[in-house]
């Protein structure tokens, strides 16, 4: 499958910022699932590539003069191959390096006591044990757009029992590192299989290690492993290190207003 995606990021400021700086992670990697075809980042200001701890393909976008609005545009073509959600590992970093917690995904007494019920699978077969737990908590924790942010916990979605993609893959990694499988975060984009409806916010999914195999994705918000119809842009532990976009800014008290706009559709 051809995936085509437009993504924009915009921020508007009531009045001009004297600097700001972004951290792009909005270039996918060619990898077994997916070979990009053509893509382009572009931004206002001055832009460098550089390459982050995890091997994802990063940008760095400077404007330094005065300014009332920041945008940024990545753009491509990318060729997926459904490989029924498993890559082998592409990573630079030893595999146990996905066991470590992360604030988001620490796992505290509330996970533990949910994940501990899967603990006998765990360590009979992997694999069966994130099958069941992505099924327990696709059960457990109801898709609500709103209801969370992006500093809330795994143990707070897990308590509330709602979230949205990025606050699933952060819980599913806390149980499944508990259960002493590595696992990691991806952000990247979804081809929802309607080009007249298309998915327009980037999107999010977790992957858990297992040996012999590989890297397994999970995409609970969509209740499937990966497919043709996702595109991977960047891995890390949780979302603060894989976030599209983040960024500083210096300007006073100007007030911010963040506009997102994502088409992904499919080339014929």
């Amino acid at each position: 499958m051809r995936i085509i995606v437009h993504h924009r990021t915009v921020y508007r400021y009531d009045h001009a910022i004297r600097f700001s700086a972004q951290y792009l992670r909005l270039t996918p990697r060619t990898n077994a699932s997916q070979r990009v075809l053509r893509w382009f980042v572009e931004g206002q200001g001055r832009l460098t590539p550089w390459t982050d701890g995890f091997g994802n393909a990063c940008h760095t976008l400077v404007c330094d003069e005065l300014a009332d609005q920041v945008t940024m545009d990545a753009s491509g073509v990318v060729e997926t191959t459904d490989l029924a959600g498993v890559l082998p590992d592409e990573g630079i970093l030893p595999i146990k390096v996905f066991l470590r917690p992360t604030p988001l995904t620490r796992a505290d007494a509330v996970i533990r006591d949910f994940a501990a019920r899967f603990s006998p699978l765990a360590r009979s077969n992997a694999l069966d044990a994130a099958h069941a737990l992505s099924e327990s908590l696709i059960e457990r924790i109801v898709y609500e757009e709103g209801s969370t942010h992006v500093h809330s916990t795994a143990s707070e979605v897990l308590t509330d029992g709602r979230g949205v993609c990025q606050d699933m893959a952060h819980l599913f990694i806390a149980c499944a590192r508990f259960l002493g499988m590595p696992a990691r975060y991806v952000s990247g984009y979804l081809h929802t299989g309607d080009d007249a409806n298309p998915h327009v916010a980037s999107h999010a999914w977790a992957a858990v290690w297992i040996n012999d195999l590989g890297w397994v994705s999970f995409d609970l918000a969509n209740h499937t492993c990966g497919t043709d119809r996702h595109v991977g842009l960047a891995f890390a532990l949780d979302y603060a290190g894989a976030a599209p976009v983040r960024g500083i800014r210096e300007g006073g008290s100007a007030r911010e207003v963040l506009d997102v706009q994502v088409m992904v559709t499919t080339q014929a």
